[in-house]
């Protein structure tokens, strides 16, 4: 019984006391050992058991701490060159992109320009398209010109060497183009070497082929051959003459044996369409 109140009544210190108890006391002994020459003998022995090794792990520790930070101080600056460098790429494809579409749409301007010489003789706007119907073809689409800048329907439209359509609905600032690809499109056309004249179809389906139906040739003498171009003709109520339309790929004899039929490779690319030409005058003004 004696021996266990003596166990209950020993004091016992935390061991976190002890561990500050000693580093104060080895903090003390270094402080001393810099500004006092008085360790020798045996205090200095016992420093060199202490103090030594205490300060030897300060001081690895303070050179892990400092590498440490120089190492995050590093990263950040690295960090902040990245994002540098990210939003310079990030402005320069912007830059990029830009010229690519301004190279892109002036090569279209000076197709314009071109087309318009080739058919000087009419008076001319140029039009964006800004809208279109489902699908791969331009058969039927919006551009960004009106009656306030002086379009009226059926009034000639050209793209690419040629002929595209003709106006059918007018807005103030719009203006909806029915090409002459759709199944509803029916053009007066001619050979352009004979003035023999006939019908360009529009279709679709034949569209998806790469061409397009013409009929009602009048070929009595067997001159028209592949690879003659065809324009619209004088005889059309609504399209202004002379506007390419393609050229001639087939040619076949009607079962009348009196006219003939055959196909056309259309002058206008009606799958990649951007700018157009109006024509800004009638037919019927014309005449």
């Amino acid at each position: 019984m004696a021996r266990n109140r003596r166990r209950k009544n020993k004091i016992e210190i935390p061991s976190k006391y002890i561990l500050l108890i000693i580093s104060i006391i080895c903090i003390i002994m270094m402080i001393i050992s810099y500004t006092a020459d008085i360790f020798s003998g045996p205090l200095k022995a016992i420093s060199s058991y202490t103090v030594v090794p205490f300060q030897r792990g300060i001081e690895t520790a303070g050179s892990w701490l400092f590498n440490r930070t120089e190492d995050i101080k590093h990263l950040n600056e690295l960090t902040v060159k990245v994002e540098e460098l990210q939003s310079q790429v990030d402005e320069l494809t912007i830059k990029n992109n830009k010229l690519m579409q301004d190279k892109y749409e002036l090569s279209e301007l000076r197709q314009l320009f071109k087309l318009s010489e080739n058919y000087e003789e009419y008076d001319t706007i140029g039009a964006r398209i800004i809208g279109k119907d489902t699908g791969n073809w331009f058969q039927t689409f919006l551009i960004d010109k009106g009656s306030n800048d002086g379009i009226s329907v059926d009034m000639n439209v050209m793209a690419g060497s040629g002929l595209v359509g003709i106006v059918t609905e007018v807005g103030p600032n719009w203006a909806t183009v029915n090409s002459i690809i759709n199944d509803d499109s029916n053009v007066s056309g001619m050979i352009q070497s004979t003035s023999d004249t006939l019908i360009v179809e529009g279709s679709l389906e034949l569209m998806n082929k790469g061409i397009i139906k013409f009929s009602q040739l009048e070929d009595t003498e067997d001159v028209v051959k592949v690879g003659d171009q065809i324009v619209t003709s004088y005889i059309s109520n609504k399209y202004l003459p002379g506007i390419s339309i393609g050229y001639v790929t087939e040619i076949n004899l009607d079962s009348n044996n009196l006219t003939k039929s055959g196909y056309l490779t259309p002058v206008v690319d009606f799958k990649h369409l951007s700018t157009v030409l109006v024509v800004t005058e009638l037919k019927q003004q014309k005449e």
